[in-house]
C-alpha cells in the first residue's frame, strides 16, 4: 500500500547502462521514497552515479532492475503527458537561443494544461503569476532571459517547475554556477517553497556542508552504498566519513562540515 505522503518510491532499483547487450551496472538495491514537503540533497563524489540516478527515477533512463513508482504508477508506464502533471525537471544545460522574456520562459511550465495552440488560459496565466511570486522574481517578468544575471535565472528555471504544478520537483546540480550570495539565497529558496507548497524537491550538489545545514533528509552515493537519512542521523551513523577517498579531507562530527586536515 503506498503511504499518502510518498511521492516517489524506488524498491530495488539498480541503475546503469546496457551497451550492446553487455550491462554496466553504476548501483543497485536501491530504496529510496521521496515525501510530501521535504528538501531532500543528494550527494556523492564525481563520476559516482549522480546524474544516472536522477535520470532513471525521473523516467528518462529505464532501470535494469527493480520498479519506481510516482504517485503509485510505475514511471515507465506513464506517457509523456502523465509524467510533465507529475514531475518536472531542472537540468544545468545552457538555454537555447530565444527572444522570450522571464514570463514566457516560466509559462513553458504551463505546457502539459494548455490547448493545443498553446493559448494560455486565466488559470494558467494566474498559475505563472503564483510562480513568480513565489519565486520573488515578479519585478523581472518583461525583461529577456538573456538580459538577467545567472542566479536570476536559476530563480526562473525553479519558477517554471512551479508553474508546472507538480508534486515532485528535480534540480541536477542547481546551483554549479552561483556564487556563494546566490548558492545561499537558492538553498533557502528551494526550502521555503517545501515548506509553503508542501512538494518534494530533490537536488544534486556539491555543496555539502549547506546541504547539511537546509536539507530536511539527504541521499548519500558511495561505491558500497546509497543511504537516505536526516542530516543529523547520517552524521551521528559516521556516513559523511565514506564520501571521499582522502585522508586529507575528514568529516568533523562537532562541527558538522568537512574540514582539511
Amino acid at each position: 500500500m503506498n503511504h499518502p505522503d510518498i511521492i516517489l518510491q524506488a524498491n530495488q532499483i539498480s541503475i546503469g547502462y546496457t551497451h550492446k547487450k553487455e550491462q554496466n551496472i553504476v548501483a543497485s538495491n536501491i530504496e529510496l521514497q521521496l515525501k510530501k514537503g521535504k528538501l531532500i540533497a543528494l550527494i556523492g563524489a564525481n563520476g559516482i552515479g549522480k546524474s544516472t540516478l536522477l535520470r532513471t527515477i525521473t523516467g528518462i533512463q529505464k532501470t535494469i532492475s527493480g520498479t519506481v513508482l510516482l504517485n503509485g504508477k510505475n514511471i515507465h508506464e506513464m506517457n509523456a503527458l502523465a509524467l510533465a502533471k507529475n514531475l518536472s525537471v531542472v537540468l544545468t544545460e545552457k538555454l537555447p537561443p530565444s527572444n522570450l522574456t522571464v514570463f514566457e520562459l516560466v509559462a513553458l511550465g504551463r505546457q502539459p494544461y494548455t490547448n493545443w495552440i498553446g493559448t494560455l488560459s486565466d488559470e494558467d496565466i494566474e498559475k505563472v503569476n503564483q510562480a513568480l511570486v513565489l519565486t520573488q522574481i515578479e519585478h523581472l517578468a518583461d525583461k529577456k532571459h538573456f538580459e538577467i544575471s545567472d542566479g536570476q535565472l536559476q530563480k526562473v528555471l525553479v519558477a517554471r517547475a512551479l508553474a508546472q504544478d507538480t508534486s515532485l520537483i528535480i534540480l541536477d546540480e542547481p546551483t554549479t554556477h552561483l556564487d556563494l550570495l546566490h548558492k545561499v539565497a537558492l538553498f533557502k529558496l528551494l526550502k521555503k517553497l517545501t515548506q509553503e507548497t508542501q512538494k518534494c524537491i530533490l537536488f544534486s550538489t556539491h555543496d555539502i556542508d549547506m546541504a547539511i545545514q537546509l536539507s530536511d533528509e539527504m541521499i548519500i552515493m558511495t561505491p558500497e552504498m546509497i543511504i537516505q537519512d536526516q542530516p543529523c542521523n547520517l552524521i551521528s551513523k559516521g556516513s559523511f566519513n565514506t564520501l571521499f577517498k582522502d585522508e586529507h579531507i575528514v568529516f568533523d562530527e562537532t562541527k558538522g562540515k568537512f574540514v582539511i586536515s
